[in-house]
């Protein structure tokens, strides 16, 4: 059964009158004018059948059902107070559930995650990992890390950070027999494939290098096997920059060839706009942004082509 309830700007205007003794006071502390208080606490009597109210001269004083219902109603207002910063509360800290693609979050963003607990140990991050775009709507999330144009309408998106994509290798291959001094060397190396955004072919037209099929190698559907496998020394790797970064700077990766090729697509934040002042959303946007300017703008960028 549906609760039978009064209006509640009628019962704030009523609460606030009690607590003055003042129709005009209260306006003020509502916003709004004395008249308007009083409409609207009339209106509450009209629709409870009871004066809550006795005038005497310019004074108003509560009548005896006035006097038991600001008890009651107090306490409503209380609980509800109550739970109102219980949940701004749980808002501001507590779990934050950010979803992002595995790549990103295996690559870069969890080797960094020890920086923000460090910063701020009242909330938990939670990372869910889907290279599916979150309905936040539906799903229990608060904010994501998706890559693409950033034409997601309906959301506040920021752009978190571009990159590039170059080969990269593990430095055993360096020493090989058929060492990789230039992008014609590649002729002589297996090329290992990322089935989702990068392409072979455009990398090596755009170094102006002929001659070789840029079909021929592996193909890997997830962008972390493709590194894994690079990684590992079984070819050679396309990779993107955000990706690759703390393989580099570890030294489980070179660049063999500084040429480079600006991705089609970059990484943004996005979250509802409802979102956009809850802390623990501003806390976690402005270090992901500044994380993402302490490298560049484009993790690995600042790592030296291999000699």
């Amino acid at each position: 059964m549906a609760r039978r309830l009064p209006p509640l700007g009628a019962l704030r205007a009523f609460e606030a009158a009690a607590r003055h003794l003042s129709f005009t006071r209260a306006g003020e502390e509502l916003h709004v004018t004395q008249a308007a208080v009083s409409h609207q606490v009339k209106a509450l009597e009209g629709w409870l059948g009871l004066r809550l109210f006795r005038r005497r001269g310019r004074q108003v004083f509560l009548s005896e059902a006035g006097q038991a219902y600001l008890a009651d109603v107090r306490e409503a207002f209380d609980q509800l107070a109550a739970a109102t910063g219980r949940l701004r509360q749980r808002e501001a800290s507590g779990p934050l559930t950010v979803s992002t693609l595995a790549s990103l979050a295996a690559n870069w963003l969890v080797p960094r995650l020890g920086q923000f607990r460090a910063q701020h140990p009242e909330i938990d991050v939670r990372i869910s990992a889907s290279d599916e775009m979150v309905d936040f709507g539906r799903d229990d999330v608060d904010m994501a890390i998706r890559y693409g144009t950033g034409d997601w309408p309906g959301l506040e998106v920021l752009l978190l950070m571009r990159e590039d994509v170059f080969p990269v290798c593990s430095p055993a291959l360096l020493d090989g027999a058929v060492p990789l001094d230039r992008p014609a060397d590649l002729r002589h190396h297996t090329l290992l494939h990322d089935d989702l955004q990068l392409n072979w072919k455009a990398w090596l037209d755009a170094a102006g290098v002929k001659g070789i099929d840029p079909e021929r190698g592996p193909g890997f559907n997830l962008s972390a096997l493709v590194v894994d496998a690079a990684v590992d020394g079984q070819g050679v790797a396309l990779a993107r920059s955000a990706l690759v970064g703390h393989h580099l700077k570890a030294g489980r990766l070179v660049r063999p060839f500084d040429f480079k090729l600006p991705a089609n697509y970059a990484y943004y934040i996005a979250y509802p706009p409802a979102s956009r002042e809850l802390p623990k959303v501003r806390a976690f946007t402005d270090w992901l942004i500044a994380a993402a300017q302490a490298d560049g703008m484009a993790a690995g960028d600042d790592a030296a082509p291999a000699q």
